[in-house]
């Protein structure tokens, strides 16, 4: 039976990952060229593995891996807690599966003298397993107790953090009972101590029940000193070699003294083998379900930490960006530290578009290359959670993963703009990151389409102070002069992260404001940005406003929001000879 279930496990995580590793050379990721074929991301693959270790790169790689791997370097610059949560459960987790788990095949081929429960394995499994206990149990007073801002946690959150704990306190739950188990000592006794004198057995077991925790339905103390002195001969001559004092193993030691009032009960209902069971069937599960689950960025986060050390991404051969960028989608741990550190986050708090979070899309990424298909309501969310990036790559610096998450938005924006999706991107940053990177990614009928998509959509009834045959100008210089000059230009600071729409009370007031006011105060900044002076003045935001100057506290560029709002109604009004 553990064979059967062993080697099952062993077959549908092999096969498992192999499958999820495949994906990395098969699916599309965003914006790609169509013409890579599998063979040739394998070969580019290969070449690119190859030139890494036969050149100083090998050095970087051997970097990463001290640093980024095994000390986890980008996790303790994200917080002390999250890397002391991360080192217990990676470090214990691991060392119970060498030392333990693996017994047979590593602890025992190492030290001949070896025996479970003999110091120091016995000490130290025990240690491990507490190690891995007091990591999850960090974890889930940041997921659940500590509020932490933005950390949405989702089904594989909640598998990754029960499944580690039923393995880890399933096996605690077993030392324990075999500590108290009378029947377990009474193997122990048959199987290794070789006594057949009932005097000699009721001497030692008189000592196991003073010393060692065990709970037995035939001795009970207070034992007379003749006695115990009598086991403690039996004890070192026949346990000691082979058996630690079970206080060693504390955590089992400490639940066996917690359960001695039904200690007898469990043993005689076999306990054990039950709690076994359990054990053994989360143990596979979680095996067999790993390379399923975000528990895969075990193997996927180092490999993403690596590729990301020295791979360039104006040098590196644009398939081994593609594969990259798919094998990114399952180092990602769904940690939110992206989330956390985003420039549009403040958008969320006001809209509630979960999408608009970096953590979220990337849960988007999965299910996109995986051919789900999304209505259309999630389709729009995801759209203008992807425009609203204000490309600082504040998410790509904070992943602890080293994902870089600024390329994947890029990707996955440039596909939704040439398919058309239900919202333009117009006055948005994106216009500008796309213009900066055209010559490295696009070509020029590519670049143009969706502009010539979005001056239609803007020139159309929905602005009627526009010409249809209007012309907006996106390579507007920065130090160009604009013909807006009342009250100076501080609307050239504006990067379009919507801090002061998100903190209107105007804009807050109506369930689709953008239909209701024609433009939000960051668009009208763009505008000016863009030249667009008469554009900005036909929105109804400039009339609507109530000068409370939340926007203009709130600009993290200092841009006079409320003030060039109120100077645009004077200029409408000159304009209309009016006063």
């Amino acid at each position: 039976m553990f064979d059967y279930l062993l080697y099952t496990s062993l077959i549908i995580f092999l096969l498992g990952s192999i499958y999820k590793a495949s994906n990395w050379f098969t699916k599309n990721i965003g914006f790609v060229d169509p013409a890579f074929t599998i063979t040739q991301r394998l070969k580019a693959a290969g070449g690119g593995i190859r030139r890494v270790i036969f050149s100083t790169k090998i050095l970087v790689v051997l970097k990463a891996i001290v640093i980024d791997v095994l000390l986890q370097g980008r996790v303790f610059k994200e917080g002390i807690v999250r890397w002391l949560a991360h080192m217990l459960i990676f470090y214990g987790f691991m060392l119970l599966l060498l030392m333990h788990a693996m017994d047979s095949v590593i602890t025992e081929a190492w030290f001949d003298d070896y025996y479970a429960t003999v110091n120091p394995f016995f000490f130290l499994r025990d240690f491990c397993g507490a190690m891995v206990l007091t990591g999850v149990a960090l974890a889930v007073f940041r997921r659940y107790l500590s509020k932490t801002p933005r950390l949405r946690t989702g089904v594989r959150d909640h598998y990754a953090i029960i499944i580690l704990a039923v393995i880890m306190l399933s096996g605690i739950g077993l030392i324990g009972l075999k500590i108290s188990s009378h029947s377990e000592f009474m193997l122990m006794v048959q199987d290794y101590a070789g006594l057949d004198d009932e005097e000699e057995i009721q001497a030692l077991e008189a000592v196991w029940v003073k010393d060692y925790g065990l709970v037995s339905p035939n001795v009970q103390g207070p034992f007379d000193e003749d006695l115990l002195a009598a086991g403690q001969e039996v004890n070192e001559g026949s346990c000691l070699e082979c058996h630690a004092s079970a206080q060693w193993a504390f955590t089992g030691y400490i639940l066996a003294k917690i359960i001695k009032p039904v200690a007898v009960r469990l043993d005689q209902v076999n306990g054990i083998t039950i709690l076994w069971y359990i054990h053994i069937i989360a143990c596979f599960a979680g095996l067999a379900y790993l390379p399923f689950s975000k528990m895969f960025h075990i193997i996927c986060t180092p490999i993403s930490l690596i590729a990301n050390r020295v791979m360039d991404p104006r040098h590196s051969a644009p398939a081994n960006i593609l594969t990259r960028q798919v094998m990114e989608l399952d180092a990602c741990t769904h940690c939110g530290s992206c989330s956390l550190n985003c420039s549009a986050g403040m958008i969320y708090e006001a809209v509630g578009n979960r999408f608009i979070l970096p953590s979220e899309k990337m849960a988007y990424l999965k299910k996109m290359v995986c051919g789900k298909k999304l209505d259309n309501e999630q389709l729009h969310a995801i759209a203008e959670g992807v425009y609203l990036c204000t490309n600082c790559d504040r998410c790509t610096v904070h992943c602890p993963s080293g994902i870089r998450l600024k390329e994947l938005w890029f990707s996955v924006r440039e596909a939704l703009l040439q398919k058309g999706p239900p919202l333009t991107p117009v006055l948005t940053p994106f216009s500008f990151a796309r213009g900066a990177v055209v010559k490295e990614y696009l070509r020029t009928d590519e670049y143009i389409l969706p502009i010539e998509k979005a001056a239609e959509k803007v020139a159309g009834p929905s602005a009627e102070f526009i010409k249809s045959e209007a012309v907006i100008p996106l390579n507007v210089k920065p130090d160009e002069p604009r013909q807006f000059k009342p009250g100076g230009n501080t609307f050239s600071h504006c990067f379009s992260c919507q801090s002061c729409s998100a903190v209107c009370p105007v804009v807050g007031n109506y369930e689709d404001p953008e239909q209701v006011l024609g433009l939000l105060p960051h668009q009208i900044m763009c505008s000016l940005g863009l030249d667009l002076s008469d554009m900005a003045s036909g929105a109804k935001m400039v009339w609507d406003c109530l000068t409370c100057y939340q926007c203009q506290e709130n600009c993290p560029q200092q841009v006079e929001v409320c003030d060039l709002l109120y100077k645009l109604k004077n200029v409408a009004v000159q304009k209309a000879g009016i006063g």
